[in-house]
């Protein structure tokens, strides 16, 4: 990924909210016959304890997913992959500028925010692992609501049954990197205009996040 040094994103905290704020990820792949496969999946993120590893990725995949057949009796699973997590973007329109009524020598961009998590792949083909993961993945989404379903609300044996139909999937990352483009390199008068303009004009909730203004 193209990395100006304004845009860099590269604090290990700022990286795993990126994840956790984005979590439904582009996972690529390269087959033995060099053809590149994309998935896209929710993952959780989990810190390392120690070690040159910042953590690994967990999510889950269909069985009958390509990716999968021929490798399940390889539980260290020597492929190179990339899970790519897109946080919030928009266009930004030169119409906003205070330049543009100036000179007129604006053009347009886009602001957003990515990270790419780069390591080693494996498939897990356990049924506590899986149970476990599925219940992890379920407390995450469903905890901002305010009557969470559970994985226990749904009887036993149907979920066994679920879970022997999908492939668990663990990314060990080797590489964190991540890059935000929020107008952080234009004149301050220019990203409040930006800024106005996300929140007036376009609606952005989140317009703090494509533009870093220092205003409220």
């Amino acid at each position: 990924m193209y990395q100006p040094n304004q845009f860099r994103l590269d604090d290990p905290d700022a990286l795993k909210q990126a994840i956790d704020q984005a979590p439904f990820a582009t996972l690529v792949t390269q087959s033995e016959k060099g053809e590149f496969t994309a998935d896209h999946l929710p993952l959780l993120f989990e810190a390392a304890d120690g070690g040159p590893s910042p953590g690994t990725l967990r999510g889950h995949i269909a069985r009958a997913n390509p990716l999968a057949p021929g490798r399940l009796d390889c539980q260290t699973l020597d492929c190179q992959a990339l899970a790519i997590f897109h946080g919030p973007q928009a266009y930004i329109t030169p119409s906003w500028y205070p330049a543009k009524r100036e000179h007129g020598k604006v053009v347009p961009t886009w602001n957003y925010q990515v990270v790419h998590a780069h390591g080693r792949l494996r498939l897990i083909d356990d049924a506590d692992w899986l149970k476990k993961l599925v219940t992890e993945l379920t407390n995450r989404f469903e905890r901002d609501r305010e009557t969470p379903w559970a994985v226990n609300d749904a009887p036993a044996d149907f979920i066994d049954k679920m879970c022997r139909a999908i492939i668990g999937v663990e990314l060990t990352i080797e590489r964190l990197e991540g890059k935000r483009k929020a107008s952080q390199h234009k004149p301050m008068e220019e990203r409040e205009a930006i800024l106005r303009g996300l929140r007036d004009e376009s609606g952005y909730d989140d317009a703090d996040s494509l533009c870093l203004s220092g205003i409220d």
